[in-house]
């Protein structure tokens, strides 16, 4: 299967999926998409309700990687989603009971649901490096909004041929993905603090990406740039896997029956989580809604219920920060497929150009037909953990709970009593002081002891990363501005 830029399918070059995750972004500027997406049979879900999660997610790849050989696919996988990675399974789902189901994908080492796809992911990249006879070292650059920094550093630590910078808002994020990231062991890992918001941290990474004089020079010092946020294919298609996963585990407890719809409700800011569900509809899964949810930086909410993106406003620090985001990137893989290219291509000039664009109106359309959005502010994020805890007994953090309000914000609206599955995208400890006042605890402790008092009130355990994160030394310490990001990956010697 070849892969196309989502500004030049018609007329771009192809390339394969391995040369697709090597380069993590398309030379116009655009995103990778497969030139179609597979379709699943029924024979294929009967399989996959039979496998674990490893298997599943070797047999999804190996749709989508066609020049990956499958038997080391699987052996990726097995390695990427092992029960020492991952106690007690990778993508577990839980009833919250009115046929609410939540699909835990933070237990793995970071304790947040990024590392569903980069515990793969820099095997793919590894193997992508050999299949294609690269020579040269990939240095990955990551902008992070707080969670795919930290994964991103676990799963590219010590790797062979690969170095890995992260540059994160140096306010915009929790004080445990701080730490989780300004720990990180390995010897090819650098990390820094950007002055700004993640918008700026992302811009300066893509204008570094798209800068073909840094091309030349970093060719000259022996490496090229690569990605791994979810503009990179390699990072979003392991993502596909857990909305099928949960899908096939619903069935298999006699929750739904094969054929039922579902919805899926996904907390995102940048939109690759629920575009990754989108490809998983399209693939066969029986999804009928795809419910959009939002903090106060609603762009998305806005954009599903307007057809108007518009990134020229106000932006707020939330206790959601992961979704504090103004420039959703995956929203062009949408915009590709459901227009082509070559809209596609003008409608992220105007962006570009004027930091806003109107959707057509075949395109709001066709949206709208499939996504509904939703958005929820701080208190009424607060409200969704006190009211989760106080109801059901389960703790969850606030990116969670935002996805917890959408969906009963979309129930009341539509009177849509389909089952749904709802992504719970990070363990409520990576956001301890949100959760805490959420809860209403009284003498609140200080710093890293308050996870010890959360745990003791609500008698749930510290996941071990998080306890580890708080006990390491901290190595990484630098703050820079937005403009002296293209420097930084030569200061560490490619």
């Amino acid at each position: 299967m070849n892969y196309y830029s989502t500004r030049s399918m018609g007329g771009g070059l192809p390339v394969s999926a391995a040369e697709a995750i090597k380069r993590g972004l398309a030379a116009d500027g655009g995103l990778y998409l497969p030139e179609r997406v597979p379709a699943l049979s029924r024979a294929d879900f009967d399989a996959l309700c039979a496998m674990n999660y490893p298997e599943r997610a070797a047999k999804i790849l190996s749709l989508y990687l066609e020049d990956y050989d499958p038997a080391a696919l699987l052996d990726d996988c097995r390695a990427a989603y092992a029960e020492e990675r991952f106690p007690g399974g990778a993508a577990p789902v839980r009833s919250l009971g009115d046929k609410l189901y939540m699909l835990e994908l933070w237990h793995g080492p970071t304790a947040a649901f990024k590392d569903m796809a980069l515990q793969i992911m820099p095997r793919l990249l590894s193997r992508a490096l050999s299949m294609t006879d690269e020579k040269l070292l990939a240095h990955i650059l990551v902008a992070t909004s707080g969670d795919t920094g930290k994964a991103a550093l676990e799963g590219y630590r010590d790797v062979d041929g690969v170095k890995i910078t992260v540059f994160y808002p140096v306010d915009g994020v929790s004080a445990m993905q701080k730490r989780q990231m300004q720990t990180t062991r390995g010897s090819n890992v650098n990390v820094v603090a950007v002055r700004g918001n993640f918008d700026d941290a992302q811009n300066g990474v893509k204008a570094i990406f798209a800068d073909k004089a840094l091309a030349g020079k970093a060719h000259e010092n022996g490496f090229f740039f690569s990605s791994a946020n979810s503009i990179n294919w390699g990072r979003l298609a392991p993502q596909i896997v857990y909305y099928i996963s949960a899908y096939c585990d619903l069935v298999n407890a006699g929750a739904v029956r094969f054929g039922e719809e579902v919805n899926i409700a996904v907390p995102t800011g940048n939109f690759g989580n629920i575009f990754a569900a989108y490809l998983a509809r399209e693939m066969g899964l029986p999804v009928r809604r795809l419910i959009c949810a939002s903090n106060r930086n609603k762009v998305l909410t806005d954009f599903i219920r307007t057809g108007r993106y518009d990134r020229t406003r106000e932006f707020y620090k939330t206790i959601s920060p992961s979704m504090d985001i103004l420039i959703s990137s995956n929203l062009e893989r949408l915009l590709s497929v459901l227009v082509g290219p070559e809209t596609c291509s003008a409608l992220m000039e105007e962006l570009k150009t004027t930091g806003r664009y109107d959707a057509p109106a075949d395109l709001a359309e066709k949206i709208r037909a499939v996504f509904s959005g939703y958005y929820l502010d701080d208190e009424e994020t607060k409200a969704e953990i006190a009211a989760a805890w106080a109801e059901k007994g389960v703790l969850i953090d606030p990116h969670t709970a935002v996805g917890l309000g959408a969906v009963k914000r979309y129930r009341k609206e539509t009177g849509d009593g389909a089952p749904v599955i709802l992504a719970s995208t990070a363990s409520p400890y990576k956001f301890a002081p949100a959760v805490a006042d959420a809860l209403a605890l009284t003498d609140r402790a200080e710093g890293f002891a308050l996870l010890d008092q959360l745990s003791l009130a609500t008698g749930t355990e510290i996941p071990a990363p998080l306890e580890e994160a708080a006990r390491l030394p901290v190595r990484f310490e630098r703050v820079i501005d937005r403009d002296e990001m293209p420097s930084v990956p030569f200061e560490i010697g490619g």
